[in-house]
Protein backbone atom coordinates (compact mmCIF):
# COMPACT_ATOMS: atom_id res chain seq x y z
CA UNK A 1 0.00 0.00 0.00
CA UNK A 2 1.47 3.35 -1.07
CA UNK A 3 -1.35 5.56 0.19
CA UNK A 4 1.12 8.07 1.67
CA UNK A 5 3.83 7.94 -1.00
CA UNK A 6 5.76 11.21 -0.86
CA UNK A 7 4.26 12.22 2.48
CA UNK A 8 6.93 13.54 4.87
CA UNK A 9 6.20 12.66 8.49
CA UNK A 10 8.02 13.37 11.77
CA UNK A 11 7.15 11.39 14.91
CA UNK A 12 8.46 11.98 18.43
CA UNK A 13 8.84 9.07 20.82
CA UNK A 14 9.33 6.73 17.87
CA UNK A 15 11.07 3.69 19.32
CA UNK A 16 8.32 2.20 21.50
CA UNK A 17 4.57 2.01 21.96
CA UNK A 18 2.37 4.08 19.70
CA UNK A 19 5.32 5.96 18.21
CA UNK A 20 6.95 2.76 16.97
CA UNK A 21 3.60 1.48 15.69
CA UNK A 22 3.20 4.72 13.73
CA UNK A 23 6.67 4.39 12.23
CA UNK A 24 5.70 0.92 11.04
CA UNK A 25 2.22 1.81 9.79
CA UNK A 26 3.04 5.03 7.98
CA UNK A 27 6.25 3.79 6.37
CA UNK A 28 4.35 0.68 5.21
CA UNK A 29 1.86 3.02 3.53
CA UNK A 30 4.66 4.76 1.65
CA UNK A 31 5.49 7.74 3.86
CA UNK A 32 9.02 9.01 4.41
CA UNK A 33 9.41 9.07 8.19
CA UNK A 34 11.80 10.79 10.58
CA UNK A 35 11.40 9.64 14.17
CA UNK A 36 12.89 11.09 17.34
CA UNK A 37 13.82 9.31 20.57
CA UNK A 38 16.21 9.85 23.43
CA UNK A 39 18.26 6.63 23.45
CA UNK A 40 20.84 6.14 20.68
CA UNK A 41 20.65 2.34 20.80
CA UNK A 42 16.90 2.35 20.26
CA UNK A 43 17.13 4.87 17.44
CA UNK A 44 19.81 2.82 15.70
CA UNK A 45 17.84 -0.41 16.09
CA UNK A 46 14.61 0.98 14.60
CA UNK A 47 16.35 2.88 11.79
CA UNK A 48 18.24 -0.24 10.73
CA UNK A 49 15.08 -2.34 10.81
CA UNK A 50 13.08 -0.06 8.51
CA UNK A 51 15.58 0.95 5.86
CA UNK A 52 16.26 4.04 3.81
CA UNK A 53 12.86 5.77 4.03
CA UNK A 54 12.93 5.82 7.84
CA UNK A 55 15.39 8.19 9.52
CA UNK A 56 16.29 8.08 13.22
CA UNK A 57 17.14 11.21 15.21
CA UNK A 58 18.53 11.13 18.75
CA UNK A 59 17.08 13.92 20.86
CA UNK A 60 14.87 14.83 23.81
CA UNK A 61 11.96 17.17 23.13
CA UNK A 62 11.98 18.15 26.81
CA UNK A 63 15.44 19.71 26.39
CA UNK A 64 15.38 23.19 24.88
CA UNK A 65 18.88 22.86 23.45
CA UNK A 66 17.83 19.79 21.43
CA UNK A 67 14.87 21.33 19.62
CA UNK A 68 16.52 23.24 16.78
CA UNK A 69 18.94 20.39 16.12
CA UNK A 70 15.99 17.98 15.93
CA UNK A 71 14.14 20.32 13.56
CA UNK A 72 17.17 20.74 11.31
CA UNK A 73 17.73 16.99 11.18
CA UNK A 74 14.07 16.33 10.38
CA UNK A 75 14.18 18.76 7.47
CA UNK A 76 17.56 17.52 6.31
CA UNK A 77 16.33 13.93 6.28
CA UNK A 78 12.95 14.59 4.66
CA UNK A 79 13.55 17.70 2.57
CA UNK A 80 10.48 19.35 4.11
CA UNK A 81 7.58 18.36 6.34
CA UNK A 82 3.91 17.56 5.87
CA UNK A 83 2.95 15.90 9.16
CA UNK A 84 4.28 16.39 12.69
CA UNK A 85 3.08 13.90 15.32
CA UNK A 86 3.91 15.02 18.86
CA UNK A 87 3.69 11.63 20.55
CA UNK A 88 6.47 11.61 23.19
CA UNK A 89 4.97 11.68 26.67
CA UNK A 90 6.00 11.72 30.32
CA UNK A 91 3.83 10.40 33.17
CA UNK A 92 5.30 12.58 35.87
CA UNK A 93 6.00 10.71 39.12
CA UNK A 94 6.05 6.91 38.98
CA UNK A 95 4.36 5.38 40.92
CA UNK A 96 1.61 7.94 40.38
CA UNK A 97 1.22 10.50 43.15
CA UNK A 98 -1.47 12.83 44.40
CA UNK A 99 -0.72 16.41 43.39
CA UNK A 100 0.04 17.38 46.99
CA UNK A 101 2.72 14.66 47.04
CA UNK A 102 4.13 15.42 43.57
CA UNK A 103 7.60 16.89 43.50
CA UNK A 104 7.91 20.14 41.57
CA UNK A 105 10.60 18.56 39.40
CA UNK A 106 8.23 15.74 38.36
CA UNK A 107 5.58 18.25 37.32
CA UNK A 108 8.15 20.32 35.46
CA UNK A 109 9.38 17.25 33.57
CA UNK A 110 5.84 16.30 32.50
CA UNK A 111 5.15 19.84 31.33
CA UNK A 112 8.48 20.03 29.49
CA UNK A 113 7.82 16.80 27.58
CA UNK A 114 4.07 17.02 27.06
CA UNK A 115 3.52 20.75 26.46
CA UNK A 116 6.63 22.88 26.12
CA UNK A 117 8.49 20.39 23.90
CA UNK A 118 5.63 20.08 21.39
CA UNK A 119 5.25 23.88 21.42
CA UNK A 120 8.93 24.45 20.69
CA UNK A 121 9.15 21.77 18.02
CA UNK A 122 5.96 22.92 16.30
CA UNK A 123 7.22 26.50 16.35
CA UNK A 124 10.59 25.45 14.92
CA UNK A 125 8.93 23.52 12.07
CA UNK A 126 6.05 25.89 11.39
CA UNK A 127 7.73 27.57 8.42
CA UNK A 128 8.20 24.21 6.69
CA UNK A 129 4.60 23.23 7.44
CA UNK A 130 3.40 26.54 5.98
CA UNK A 131 5.49 25.84 2.87
CA UNK A 132 3.79 22.46 2.64
CA UNK A 133 0.42 24.22 2.74
CA UNK A 134 1.43 26.52 -0.10
CA UNK A 135 2.28 23.41 -2.11
CA UNK A 136 -1.23 22.04 -1.36
CA UNK A 137 0.16 19.06 0.56
CA UNK A 138 -2.42 19.46 3.42
CA UNK A 139 0.01 19.71 6.36
CA UNK A 140 -1.06 18.54 9.78
CA UNK A 141 0.18 18.73 13.37
CA UNK A 142 -1.27 15.85 15.35
CA UNK A 143 -0.85 16.00 19.13
CA UNK A 144 -1.44 12.83 21.14
CA UNK A 145 -3.81 13.60 24.00
CA UNK A 146 -5.53 11.49 26.66
CA UNK A 147 -8.84 11.19 28.46
CA UNK A 148 -6.85 12.43 31.48
CA UNK A 149 -6.81 15.79 29.68
CA UNK A 150 -10.54 16.19 30.35
CA UNK A 151 -11.24 13.90 33.33
CA UNK A 152 -9.54 14.77 36.66
CA UNK A 153 -8.32 11.31 37.69
CA UNK A 154 -6.81 11.30 41.20
CA UNK A 155 -3.12 10.45 41.02
CA UNK A 156 -2.75 11.54 37.41
CA UNK A 157 -2.29 15.23 38.21
CA UNK A 158 1.04 15.93 36.49
CA UNK A 159 0.14 13.93 33.40
CA UNK A 160 -3.47 15.13 33.22
CA UNK A 161 -2.62 18.79 33.71
CA UNK A 162 0.07 18.65 31.02
CA UNK A 163 -2.17 16.82 28.54
CA UNK A 164 -5.00 19.27 29.24
CA UNK A 165 -2.63 22.11 28.40
CA UNK A 166 -1.53 20.33 25.21
CA UNK A 167 -5.15 19.74 24.17
CA UNK A 168 -6.09 23.39 24.68
CA UNK A 169 -2.91 24.62 23.01
CA UNK A 170 -3.78 22.49 19.98
CA UNK A 171 -7.17 24.18 19.72
CA UNK A 172 -5.57 27.61 19.94
CA UNK A 173 -3.04 26.76 17.20
CA UNK A 174 -5.93 25.55 15.05
CA UNK A 175 -7.84 28.82 15.51
CA UNK A 176 -4.86 31.12 15.09
CA UNK A 177 -3.43 29.39 12.00
CA UNK A 178 -6.64 28.46 10.21
CA UNK A 179 -5.83 30.82 7.34
CA UNK A 180 -2.40 29.27 6.72
CA UNK A 181 -3.70 25.86 5.67
CA UNK A 182 -1.86 24.06 8.50
CA UNK A 183 -4.29 21.84 10.39
CA UNK A 184 -4.04 20.93 14.09
CA UNK A 185 -5.71 17.90 15.67
CA UNK A 186 -5.69 16.57 19.22
CA UNK A 187 -6.18 12.79 19.29
CA UNK A 188 -7.01 10.64 22.31
CA UNK A 189 -5.91 7.07 21.55
CA UNK A 190 -7.55 5.53 24.62
CA UNK A 191 -5.92 3.10 27.03
CA UNK A 192 -3.17 1.20 25.23
CA UNK A 193 -0.97 -1.76 26.04
CA UNK A 194 2.27 0.21 26.31
CA UNK A 195 5.15 0.52 28.74
CA UNK A 196 3.85 3.94 29.79
CA UNK A 197 0.45 2.50 30.70
CA UNK A 198 2.09 -0.42 32.52
CA UNK A 199 4.18 2.02 34.56
CA UNK A 200 1.06 3.93 35.53
CA UNK A 201 -1.22 0.93 36.14
CA UNK A 202 0.90 -2.22 36.60
CA UNK A 203 -2.13 -4.31 37.62
CA UNK A 204 -4.25 -3.45 34.58
CA UNK A 205 -5.70 -6.31 32.54
CA UNK A 206 -3.86 -6.03 29.22
CA UNK A 207 -6.71 -7.89 27.52
CA UNK A 208 -8.84 -4.77 28.01
CA UNK A 209 -6.28 -2.42 26.43
CA UNK A 210 -5.97 -1.38 22.80
CA UNK A 211 -2.94 -2.52 20.87
CA UNK A 212 -0.74 0.35 19.60
CA UNK A 213 -0.88 -1.19 16.12
CA UNK A 214 -4.67 -0.77 16.10
CA UNK A 215 -4.41 2.87 17.14
CA UNK A 216 -1.72 3.49 14.51
CA UNK A 217 -4.15 2.28 11.84
CA UNK A 218 -6.82 4.60 13.23
CA UNK A 219 -4.42 7.51 13.12
CA UNK A 220 -3.42 6.67 9.56
CA UNK A 221 -7.06 7.06 8.59
CA UNK A 222 -7.15 10.45 10.33
CA UNK A 223 -4.14 11.51 8.28
CA UNK A 224 -5.82 10.32 5.11
CA UNK A 225 -9.05 12.23 5.77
Amino acid sequence: MQQFAGKRVAITGGTAGLGLALVHELSARGADVAFVARRPDGVTRVAQEYGSRVHGIVGDVAVEADIHRIALQVLGALGGLDVLINNASDLGPVPLQLLADTECEDLERALATNVVGPFRLTKALLGSLAASAREHRRPLVLNISSDAAVTPYPGWGAYGASKAALRHMTSIWEQELADTGVRFISFDPGDMDTALHAAAMPDADVATLKRPEVVARELAEVLAS
